[in-house]
């Protein structure tokens, strides 16, 4: 595990209680779908939907954002994982943004616990690639093409956003918990520490800085996400010499999501009001 120093407290947070308000990260699941390990970070329940604590939620992604700062900073290899489709093109976007690497298609089993044959993987990935790029695709027979751009496209979307990673990763940044289990289980196992989005419906067990919120709406993923990616490149600026921390506006914190009306339009951001599912599985 990365061992942190204690840093002073900001004097702004990192995302202002207006903007998490207005990205609907307070909206939970329906109680019915929720897990009691979350608990102490529900502040209490609107019309059917848990609401969170938005006072933990802000000190936990400042908390998270230290984190990943100083992660950055030592060359750490940090890796987005989202694999959900409100998260994929998000995770891609901002990964990118601050030069790391992402899973947001799929993820294989053993990239944390066996990584030496998901990098013979990642080789085979980049000789197709060649072989693509060389024309020696097109010198085969039709059959023999349809079968490597069939290869070829699997191992793309699985592999194409850590192909350039030269050893196993030393942080995972998580969209969804309950989502991506195995991802969890893999680092909890290699000792690799996680950072993660985790919804009312999640286990916050075994996430080394748990970021309460939702991990459903593509405005709530977007805002933390590039929050994230912004400690990357602040560590990767302080780094390389430094740089000024961009100044967040101010907003005091005496607003709550439960003491803010909930308008018919926030309440289309609650997953399960709106019946939003995650792909591949339900809201449960």
């Amino acid at each position: 595990m990365i061992q942190l120093k204690e840093e002073k407290n900001r004097a702004l947070p990192v995302a202002s209680m207006r903007q998490l308000l207005e990205a609907g990260v307070h909206f939970g699941h329906q109680t019915r779908r929720w897990n009691p390990k979350m608990r102490k970070y529900i502040y209490g329940e609107r019309n059917g939907i848990y609401i969170i604590d938005l006072e933990q939620t802000s000190r936990a992604l400042d908390k998270a954002c230290d984190f990943i700062r100083q992660a950055a900073q030592q060359r750490k290899n940090i890796v987005f994982v989202g694999t959900k489709k409100q998260a994929a093109d998000i995770v891609e976007e901002e990964a990118k943004r601050c030069n790391s690497h992402y899973v947001n298609r799929r993820w294989l089993g053993g990239m944390l616990t066996n990584f030496e044959t998901i990098r013979l993987r990642v080789n085979r990935l980049k000789e197709l690639e060649e072989m693509r790029e060389s024309g020696d695709f097109f010198r085969r027979g039709k059959k023999e093409q349809a079968v490597l751009n069939r290869e070829l496209y699997k191992l793309e979307k699985s592999l194409g956003g850590i192909k350039t990673m030269r050893g196993r990763p030393d942080v995972l940044f998580i969209i969804d918990q309950k989502r991506e289990l195995i991802a969890v289980a893999e680092a909890v196992k290699s000792g690799i520490s996680t950072v993660a989005i985790v919804d009312t419906n999640c286990d916050p067990e075994g996430i080394s800085y748990v970021i309460p919120g939702n991990d459903d709406s593509i405005r709530s993923i977007r805002l933390i996400t590039s929050r994230i990616a912004d400690s990357i490149i602040e560590g990767q600026q302080a780094r390389s010499g430094g740089a000024e921390e961009p100044q967040e506006e101010k907003v005091e914190r005496k607003h709550h999501a439960l003491e803010t009306p909930i308008s018919e339009e926030e309440l289309a951001d609650a997953p399960d009001a709106a019946g939003e599912e995650t792909e591949g599985e339900g809201n449960s």
